[in-house]
């Protein structure tokens, strides 16, 4: 009789919740480990039903030992954790969730992987959108929310694997391989999780890991860095670029999105504004019209794209005011980013959980500024901060309040922006609801006034 295999599950949060399920039906013995004891309880129940062993609060040192096959790591938790240290002392493998599924993967599944420092939920949000309207069988998984391991079991031959990557994902990969690398671009970004820079951009080119000439990697060509951290990959190369026209991919030209330099979607239709969200549509155009996907199915699917959630999410438009919800901007690059997207004068909702951070760096984004209404625990500091710099400014206790307020001083042409450039947690428990809360607000607004 063969002796059962067992793995170590380390973190639980979504996917280690779903690897240690899928663990336990590929016959695996499974131990499943997290220092926070405030866990799911109907996801707990369910474990201890599989015959899960869980041990919650905290990491005691005998817990993990030589007895372990197989050591399965969340991607949040950083290489230095003192069992995956133990683990390569012991020789025992050190994996996570996306490797683990990607072993058990059917034959014949073409994997898209996305990664990048910023874009990538959007561009792959996109990706997904346009095959599935083109009738494409195709599955949206990985750091977007979805688990991968949740889905090998619907996977056969011919379909399409949609992820998102994360560099804290990459870090654990060994045989993980993709049919078409998107890298989004580059910048510093989780230097706290990774040590340094360099150190973080050799996790991302991971994403280019066992390519050859018949894999296909899709490059930002106006990003420097994308360019030199790919120079030496073998795969075949598609570009996109907002600066100049290309041959090999997507570009802008004449106000236009375009392919192959042939036009494909009017950029003045799109709902998602700014140089940024331009890339992200391009670099999606590049990988679906490698499955064919057409023009007419890109133009349907572009013309009504807000966005995904909270991330500079166009809202609705009121009395030819545009409201857009950038809820996820919980720090000052985030908001430059949302700021750079408008050339139309803007009404900017700025505030929230003050940890002293200082609002100066939007200084030089403000020139379409033309009111900002602050509201929270930071809005005395940023109504300093405006004054500073002859920006008017507004002060309310919450964001419903500062919401209304910001409609009423708005006229035809404005945009009315969201992106509070602060955590959200003196008044929300998370971005996610404060975001809902402000597109509660507009609604609220719309069925009154328009």
């Amino acid at each position: 009789m063969c002796e059962v295999k067992k793995a170590f599950v380390l973190g639980m949060a979504r996917s280690g919740y779903e690897a240690a399920k899928f663990l336990v039906n590929k016959d695996y013995s499974v131990v499943i480990n997290d220092s926070k004891k405030d866990q799911n309880p109907d996801q707990i129940k369910e474990l201890h039903k599989l015959g899960i062993k869980i041990h919650l609060g905290g990491h005691p040192e005998e817990l993990f030992d030589s007895s372990f096959d197989l050591l399965v790591k969340n991607p949040g938790i950083p290489n230095n954790h003192a069992y995956v240290k133990k683990a390569a002392e012991l020789n025992i493998p050190v994996i996570n969730e996306l490797e683990l599924a990607y072993r058990y993967f059917p034959k014949g599944v073409k994997i898209i992987g996305v990664t990048g420092t910023n874009g990538k939920t959007t561009t792959t949000t996109i990706i997904y959108k346009l095959l599935v309207e083109t009738g494409k069988p195709a599955y949206l998984m990985g750091n977007i929310g979805f688990p991968v391991c949740s889905f090998v079991s619907k996977l056969k031959t011919g379909d399409i694997a949609v992820m998102e990557v994360s560099d804290h994902q990459l870090c654990n990969v060994i045989e993980y391989k993709t049919d078409i690398s998107l890298l989004t671009n580059i910048s510093e970004a989780h230097l706290d999780f990774h040590g340094n820079y360099s150190t973080y951009k050799s996790m991302k080119k991971r994403i280019f890991n066992h390519h050859t000439k018949d894999d296909l990697a899709i490059l930002n060509l106006d990003d420097e860095e994308s360019l030199n951290l790919s120079k030496d990959i073998k795969s075949a190369r598609k570009y996109f670029s907002s600066l100049s026209k290309n041959d090999k991919g997507a570009s802008i030209i004449d106000g236009h999105i375009c392919y192959n330099n042939e036009k494909v979607f009017a950029l003045k239709d799109l709902k998602v504004k700014g140089r940024h969200n331009y890339e992200n549509v391009m670099a999606a155009i590049a990988v679906v019209k490698e499955f064919g996907v057409d023009n007419e199915a890109i133009i349907k699917v572009l013309s009504s794209f807000g966005g995904v959630a909270h991330r500079l999410e166009y809202v609705t438009t009121i009395n030819d005011i545009e409201f857009y919800n950038d809820s996820k901007a919980t720090n000052i690059t985030s908001t430059q980013i949302a700021l750079s997207s408008f050339d139309n004068p803007t009404i900017l909702l700025l505030g929230g959980l003050d940890r002293g951070h200082s609002f100066s760096e939007l200084k030089d984004y403000l020139k379409n500024t033309k009111l900002i209404v602050a509201f929270g625990q930071t809005k005395e500091r940023i109504c300093s901060f405006a004054s500073e710099n002859n920006i008017p400014c507004k002060a309310f206790d919450n964001l419903e309040e500062a919401t209304f307020e910001a409609y009423f001083n708005a006229v035809a042409g404005d945009v009315v922006l969201l992106s509070p450039a602060c955590a959200s947690w003196d008044q929300y428990d998370n971005f996610e609801i404060r975001g809902d809360m402000f597109k509660k607000y507009v609604e609220n607004l719309s069925r009154k006034y328009e």
